[in-house]
């Protein structure tokens, strides 16, 4: 999982705004397109989902993944498949905020593999669309 594709967008809000957003895993339903559901299932001492089960319906694959999460403050969150899908077979994925100008330019950084064999770059443009969805999405929603 070596490769992984990435893109940054700015948010007029501040990085506790946004991250709080984003740890709100249950909300994505609501802004995050293709995602149908989201449950935690472990939470840490600061409240803020360990382990997740992510069910998504991406185009010609839906799927319903385990996840681990490790949060640093409000600066970045990575996670991690723990359980595997009937598709997707690994996963990575990460959001970075960094103050920028007034407001915060969020990186979101994803790799996922699946079962279906797939062209590197069929699978990179795959990654590219749901990064930018998801981008475009969470900043619609901390700006409204």
């Amino acid at each position: 999982m070596a490769d992984r594709t990435s893109s940054s967008i700015n948010v007029k809000a501040a990085k506790a705004e946004i991250m709080a957003v984003i740890a709100d895993l249950g909300s994505y339903p609501r802004w995050a397109s293709g995602i149908r559901e989201f449950t935690v299932q472990e939470t840490g001492g600061d409240g803020r989902a360990e382990r997740a089960r992510l069910t998504f319906d991406g185009g010609p694959f839906s799927d319903t993944v385990g996840l681990a999460y490790t949060w640093a403050g409000d600066d970045r969150v990575t996670w991690d498949l723990v359980e595997k899908g009937n598709v997707v077979t690994g996963l990575h994925g990460s959001y970075t905020l960094t103050e920028a100008g007034g407001g915060t330019e969020v990186t979101y950084e994803l790799a996922v593999d699946v079962r279906v064999p797939m062209l590197g770059m069929v699978k990179r443009k795959g990654e590219k669309r749901i990064i930018d969805s998801a981008l475009k999405g969470l900043k619609r929603h901390v700006e409204s």
